[in-house]
């Protein structure tokens, strides 16, 4: 569970997941952190695209019924042959993590959303892969959702990328608020800056309604692969009670409640 620290909410929605499911998810997550981290520990490309080959050629082996000596991959390896999970989907989260490792901003947010598509709702799929759903209302609903999650995870991650000297918000929505990323670097909170936050963020909150607004066609075996919402709508309702402020102390805190809010949303059988 070394990733438990990493994705702390993906960590405690996986436990609401039913018990043959769970330990495929804890795998699913374990190789997204993987990826994830890789462009954060890395000075040089080069690094970052060998370690990305790595994990190609894991997948590979997986696949070919021979995965390398190495606990995730032995997970991975496991889960793949319990849910006959789709190739594919892994291979779509390791391109489209290589890509990004260029570390620019998104020039708008529909690369954004690409990005969200190839690596969170690429997630999703195999989630419900792993719960036995196969359904488009419910690839539908994932889709949306892991945009939502990408879009959320791009914000909440602003601050500490400021820290880096780094911006990777959507380019087209800070010029239209005439706002730079040198404004972001200093903390500014001026309105502008603010109304950045306020177009993004209401980016995802659009998705989110519109993966609910066919929740009825959704089978109800899928929702437990959508819980993640609830940590989305959290962070949305606590960026919008500080105005949109993305770099609030209130929103660096873990969420104390979110155990609780899972519970509920579980209980309710809602996403």
């Amino acid at each position: 569970f070394f990733y438990r620290k990493r994705d702390y909410e993906g960590f405690l929605c996986s436990l609401l997941l039913p018990a043959e499911s769970r330990t495929s998810a804890f795998a699913l997550r374990a190789f997204n952190v993987e990826l994830a981290q890789i462009k954060d520990s890395i000075t040089q490309k080069t690094t970052g695209l060998m370690r990305m080959q790595f994990w190609r050629d894991t997948v590979e082996g997986i696949y070919g019924n021979n995965p390398p000596h190495q606990p995730v991959a032995t997970e991975l390896w496991k889960a793949v042959k319990r849910h006959n999970l789709t190739k594919m989907w892994f291979m779509k989260i390791i391109d489209e993590r290589e890509k990004n490792l260029d570390d620019r901003a998104y020039r708008n947010i529909q690369e954004l959303e690409t990005y969200a598509e190839n690596t969170q709702s690429a997630l999703l799929y195999l989630t419900l892969e792993t719960l036995g759903v196969r359904d488009i209302h419910a690839d539908h609903a994932a889709s949306h959702i892991g945009k939502a999650q990408g879009i959320v995870t791009c914000l909440r991650a602003t601050p500490y990328h400021c820290t880096r000297r780094k911006v990777f918000l959507p380019m087209d929505i800070c010029m239209l608020h005439g706002v730079s990323q040198e404004d972001f670097i200093r903390g500014k909170q001026e309105k502008n800056v603010r109304d950045v936050i306020y177009d993004i963020a209401s980016q995802a909150h659009i998705h989110l309604e519109h993966a609910r607004s066919f929740s009825k066609k959704v089978p109800v075996k899928a929702y437990p692969a959508f819980f993640c919402t609830v940590a989305l709508d959290d962070y949305l309702y606590n960026v919008q009670k500080v105005d949109f402020n993305i770099f609030h102390p209130s929103l660096q805190k873990k969420s104390t409640l979110l155990p609780l809010y899972l519970y509920i949303r579980s209980w309710k059988k809602t996403y």
